[in-house]
């Protein structure tokens, strides 16, 4: 069996959905760490600061076809999945086992995961899209944190961001784990670490992320 009989495999699947996902979450925590600059609440200075070096530095500018990418195989990996899964399951079990068997948020990835794809189809229409654009057309960058305080006054925007937010976290709280496992990682030694690290990850970041809609709907910044 060659390397790509391999990764058309279940086991190879699940692989790529491992590989591609433990990619995201470092992308993840770096784009968390850049939002956050908002909270030193200088006028976006620091932020615009660090969304200029993301947007100017070649490095990270190739890095983010490869994040694209990734992103895609991901998610066609991850609905591949599912509906393998379900055309196992065609025939239904008698009595749903539900939460004795796993928790929901472990059996509803494929919805989770869809929830979060729209969600960045928002989020880059809004903000990354505009401002690669303006770039690429040779207008130079937006201020994207003045984009960020204008789009953030708007209810409905916001709602949907927390509502991506909250289906992040959850997300995170299975596949965290999961991607570690996958790749042998789950072993009963260091299980209890990732799962502390997955839990906390999977609060944390979310809620970062939630929290810098509120504070410009909320004013808490300038």
């Amino acid at each position: 069996m060659n390397w790509k009989q391999s990764f058309s495999t279940s086991i190879g699947k699940k692989l790529q959905m491992s590989l591609t996902g433990l990619f995201l979450i470092l992308f993840l925590l770096v784009h968390c760490y850049i939002n956050a600059q908002i909270f030193y609440n200088d006028g976006g200075v620091r932020f615009n600061e660090a969304a200029h070096f993301m947007g100017t530095n070649f490095v990270i500018r190739t890095v983010e076809l490869g994040l694209f990418a990734f992103l895609i195989l991901h998610a066609v990996q991850g609905l591949l999945l599912w509906a393998k899964n379900r055309a196992r399951r065609s025939v239904g079990y008698a009595v749903s086992a539900g939460n004795k068997t796993s928790p929901w948020y472990s059996r509803s990835m494929a919805l989770l995961g869809t929830l979060i794809l729209l969600f960045l189809v928002l989020h880059l229409s809004k903000f990354w899209g505009p401002n690669r654009l303006s770039m690429t057309m040779g207008h130079g960058e937006l201020h994207l944190y003045d984009m960020m305080k204008e789009e953030f006054q708007t209810t409905w925007v916001v709602i949907v961001y927390i509502l991506g937010c909250i289906a992040l976290g959850w997300h995170l709280l299975h596949g965290f784990y999961s991607a570690f496992q996958t790749l042998g990682m789950g072993t009963h030694k260091y299980k209890g670490m990732i799962k502390g690290i997955g839990v906390a990850f999977s609060i944390i970041v979310p809620l970062v992320f939630a929290l810098m809609p509120i504070a410009f709907y909320m004013n808490w910044v300038n």
